[in-house]
């Protein structure tokens, strides 16, 4: 299934990206990723406010679904489950890819 602008959602029907009902994917909330994304934004991204690609929702990072038993954090929508963004560490860079959001607002501290 693809949502907007041709974005993979996940498939409820495929095992190997959706969890069954009775055997759900654990996940925790957008505050676990604080402390990696914060290498990267060096800035609080948890209260930033993102607009998922995929469904419209706006919401701030830290109330996202977070994903960490993989090689990196997948971080998704909580209203759609569908992927805001993925950040990969390794010894020499990062890899960040923040293509399920529309725009990202960050407020400034004065």
């Amino acid at each position: 299934m693809n949502g907007p602008d041709n974005f993979a959602v996940p498939d409820p029907g495929n095992r190997d990206i959706a969890a069954a009902p009775h055997d759900p994917v654990l996940h925790v909330d957008g505050n676990a990723a604080a402390g990696a994304l914060s290498e990267v934004f060096r800035i609080d991204i948890v209260a930033a406010l993102g607009r998922c690609r995929h469904c419209g929702s706006v919401k701030a990072v830290g109330e996202a679904m977070v994903f960490i038993d993989a090689p990196g954090i997948v971080v998704r929508c909580r209203d759609c489950q569908g992927v805001l963004l993925r950040l990969v560490e390794t010894p020499t860079r990062y890899w960040l890819d923040l293509s399920g959001l529309s725009y990202l607002e960050i407020d400034r501290e004065d």
